[in-house]
């Protein structure tokens, strides 16, 4: 309910075309045409502006949240949310304030078709891997819906940290064993973006990954299970129990590769303990990659389709686009 025919109209626009958004959405300019409306049923949440909001509001709402236009905290009984933001970000905070509500509120999403789980790993060190990835990401990102999750310890990404405490993997991990009913609406909070791609901010305290138990590593396929994302990129480091089976559940595998005696020697480690562990499955479906020397790598996540690498892993992606031999 907000007398700026614009915003609201806009607002009410984004929220409809959030993919598989769950609860139909009534636009008023006024409280007086708020309590003469044909409401359908029980109103959920109201979103009201500040400026027409009244103590006595003619309707009942399972929550109310003051549209907060002055910057003050005028309301203190009420939650407030930012007018003039992204709509991005109202989006999340509200989800936030249900999130708050005990019972069952979200409707469970449709699963729809599973995503295709791209895994990237190589026993070589400083090889591009996470270049590479997120390269590999934002180019499918152009076309598909594509999350890119980071497992190391130490991810090194000053613009992928989150810098909030509590939105991060981490905190993904804690919810997804605390409160399953409400895990795709928590992914969905944490969820940010760079470019067209979604990610979720590596652990900051990443260390703590190696206590995660194989079984715990469930989240990857509960993400797949929400039909929220066509591609999950996993970019994933030793460090982790349970990696190779992780690998064994991905639709397609990159290694990238060096020719160095050392790197070689690696590599053939690795190859070896596949087979001896019977993860021949990982060896087929694994790609080895050798990436040219590239003049200049881009500064920012936002400019990874541009420049030599981009050029590499967009040939590359057309090529098993046209064979078949794609993550798809």
């Amino acid at each position: 309910c907000d007398p700026e025919e614009d915003y609201a109209g806009q607002l009410s626009a984004y929220l409809q075309s959030y993919k598989e958004f769950p609860w139909e959405v009534e636009v008023y300019t006024g409280i007086s045409q708020l309590a003469d409306g044909d409401k359908q049923g029980a109103i959920d949440l109201l979103l009201v502006a500040e400026s027409v909001y009244v103590p006595s509001l003619p309707v009942e709402a399972g929550a109310t949240v003051l549209l907060n236009e002055s910057g003050l905290v005028r309301w203190s009984s009420l939650k407030n949310v930012d007018k003039y933001q992204p709509a991005e970000n109202v989006l999340k905070e509200l989800l936030e304030i249900y999130m708050e509500k005990e019972e069952d509120f979200y409707p469970r999403l449709s699963t729809g078709q599973s995503p295709r789980i791209v895994g990237m790993y190589s026993p070589v060190r400083r090889c591009l891997q996470t270049s590479f990835a997120l390269t590999y990401g934002q180019l499918l990102a152009e076309k598909h819906r594509t999350l890119y999750l980071n497992f190391e310890h130490y991810a090194g990404i000053p613009e992928l940290l989150s810098g909030e405490k509590g939105r991060d993997l981490a905190t993904l991990l804690y919810y997804m064993k605390a409160d399953q009913s409400k895990f795709v609406l928590r992914m969905k909070v944490l969820a940010q973006k760079k470019g067209q791609l979604d990610y979720i901010a590596p652990a900051y305290m990443g260390h703590n990954l190696i206590y995660i138990t194989a079984q715990e590593w469930q989240l990857l396929w509960k993400i797949g299970e929400s039909g929220e994302y066509d591609y999950i990129i996993l970019d994933l480091s030793e460090n982790m129990q349970g990696l190779l089976e992780i690998l064994r559940r991905c639709t397609r595998v990159y290694m990238l590769v060096k020719e160095d005696p050392m790197a070689r020697c690696k590599i053939d480690q690795y190859e070896q303990i596949l087979s001896l562990y019977e993860y021949e499955d990982v060896k087929e479906k694994t790609r080895k990659c050798q990436l040219p020397l590239f003049r200049r790598l881009p500064d920012l996540i936002e400019q990874f389709t541009r420049g030599d690498l981009a050029e590499y892993v967009r040939d590359l992606i057309e090529e098993e686009e046209s064979t078949g031999t794609g993550p798809g």
